[in-house]
């Protein structure tokens, strides 16, 4: 089997509420811009999005605030995708805005229907499959009662079909539920991440939720993407199987749970087909002890 034979349901499938997705899916975040900053060729930018569909991608992760001078990720989508197939489901998240020059700004519970209701425009949707509720600080920030409650009341108006969380740490998640359903939680995690995040991840399982990473490849790196510098240890592991480091990222993300989904982001059709096959790649429990104590 050669990578480009290898599709999304390769790594298994969960559910976000009553919505079944495959484990691997798709980042929109890098659609908008390369990487040094400049805008994106916009065909090649819903050539990928097309091709992921091809390659089995059912989730796809977006936001309103993913945009560059010329390109925005979620215009980017609808043109690339609708009509929609029944079976996809995009995610997208609120709380954070930005304004025409790019400076950020972090929405109150009474400005979430209007970030709601201009991703509901941009995608051409009549309403949105999934929303994360994104945290600014999740090492400080407090009660996340009002904004997660203005969100439960979008949701039975018929908005929003399942809600989640980014950023986020424990008590904001039984905050939240003991408000709404929360269907997944969407945090920084990768090889390396702190114990209390494995914990937090493991957790998740635990209560049915999925954990969704992001920055499972970039690691440290964030958004600049990933490092060129690896441990030895992944590279040692990656070469054992004939693979990149980054695939070998995302097979030990996915190995932490059935409950893990992977939404690695890229501009690039190749990376995007590699990032796919990552779904077909299985560790042992030796190699997932070795990558989990680095």
């Amino acid at each position: 089997m050669t990578p480009e034979t290898i599709t999304a349901a390769a790594a298994g499938t969960w559910r976000l509420g009553d919505l079944t997705v495959n484990r691997v899916g798709f980042g929109a975040m890098r659609l908008t811009h390369l990487a040094d900053g400049s805008p994106s060729d916009r065909e090649r930018a819903t050539g990928v999005l097309r091709r992921a569909v091809e390659l089995g991608v059912n989730h796809v992760d977006t936001a309103s605030f993913y945009f560059s001078p010329l390109r925005s990720a979620n215009e980017l989508i609808n043109r690339a995708l609708a009509p929609y197939a029944d079976d996809l489901v995009i995610t997208t998240k609120v709380g954070p805005g930005r304004d025409a020059a790019g400076q950020w700004w972090w929405a109150e519970p009474g400005q979430l229907r209007a970030q709601v209701e201009e991703n509901l425009r941009q995608l051409g949707r009549d309403h949105l499959d999934v929303v994360n509720l994104r945290i600014p600080r999740r090492e400080t920030t407090g009660s996340i009662a009002e904004h997660f409650g203005a969100l439960a009341e979008l949701r039975t108006a018929g908005l929003i079909r399942h809600l989640g969380i980014s950023n986020a740490r424990p008590d904001h998640l039984a905050e939240a539920r003991a408000i709404a359903p929360v269907v997944c939680v969407q945090n920084p995690y990768g090889i390396g991440s702190p114990a209390e995040d494995h914990a937090f991840l493991d957790a998740c399982g635990e209560q049915g939720i999925a954990f969704v990473p992001f920055f499972a490849i970039a690691g440290a790196g964030k958004e600049a993407g990933a490092s060129a510098e690896d441990s030895p240890g992944v590279l040692a592991l990656a070469e054992a199987h004939g693979v990149s480091a980054a695939q070998l990222r995302l097979a030990w993300t996915l190995s932490r749970g059935p409950h893990v989904l992977a939404i690695p982001g890229t501009g690039n059709p190749d990376h995007l087909v590699e990032n796919v096959a990552a779904g077909a790649l299985r560790l042992t429990a030796d190699e997932v002890a070795l990558l989990d104590a680095l």
